[in-house]
């Protein structure tokens, strides 16, 4: 997965963004991102070639591997990682079809400064708000249930050292081991703990955008009386 190209997008988003939303970001990037990128592999490379079990019947340890972990702990990060970022891709979308307008009235004659457009930054009001608090909530909400999946798949945050499986073709009831589960219990904690920080930082965010817009208008009503 090309992460750099993932990383040029939401920078660009940043540059609009609120400060919340620019220490969300960077949270995304270090702490989730570049851990799933340099770490995780080396803590879940062995989670299929040491998943050991007390039988020698062929296929028996592939189906209760499969039974247990169905989708890899990397790849549903990644998956989550990017349904979490893609919300911010409205935003850039958003803000490329301003420009455009922009870009558009000066060709027809409005007198606009090429450069200084490229590095204005697009102020949160009007369609712009309601696009960005709207991702903001597709977050939160992506968030909630990938962190609900990894409960319910795996049946808690904890990894088991010794798993239990009876699925056919395995002869009866066999005892399978996990390979270094308190290193991989860590690391799922660790995973989900940032993931609710981001989830925080997303709802203190919205709270912001929403008070911030509450009060503007509350404003413009006084001075309207």
């Amino acid at each position: 997965m090309d992460w750099g190209s993932l990383q040029a997008v939401l920078g660009g988003v940043n540059k609009h963004s609120t400060s919340i939303g620019k220490i969300w970001l960077t949270v995304l990037f270090i702490f989730r991102i570049m851990i799933l990128v340099v770490a995780a592999e080396r803590v879940w490379g062995d989670e299929q070639q040491d998943f050991v079990c007390n039988t020698l019947q062929p296929g028996c340890r592939n189906v209760c591997y499969d039974h247990f972990f169905p989708i890899s702990h990397i790849r549903l990060w990644a998956l989550q990682l990017i349904f979490v970022s893609t919300p911010a891709l409205l935003v850039a979308m958003h803000v490329a079809y301003t420009r455009h307008e922009k870009k558009r009235r000066f060709r027809n004659g409005e007198k606009i400064d090429i450069e200084e457009l490229k590095n204005e930054k697009i102020h949160i009001r009007g369609p712009l708000w309601w696009t960005y608090t709207s991702s903001i909530f597709f977050r939160i909400i992506f968030e909630a249930v990938f962190m609900y999946v990894f409960y319910y798949m795996y049946d808690g945050y904890q990894m088991p050292r010794l798993v239990k499986c009876s699925a056919w073709p395995c002869p009866n009831i066999v005892d399978c081991f996990v390979s270094r589960p308190t290193e991989k219990t860590t690391f799922t904690i660790f995973m989900l703990a940032v993931s609710a920080i981001c989830m925080m930082l997303n709802l203190a965010e919205l709270c912001y955008l929403v008070i911030k817009i509450c009060m503007k208008e509350s404003r413009k009503t006084t001075v309207l009386k």
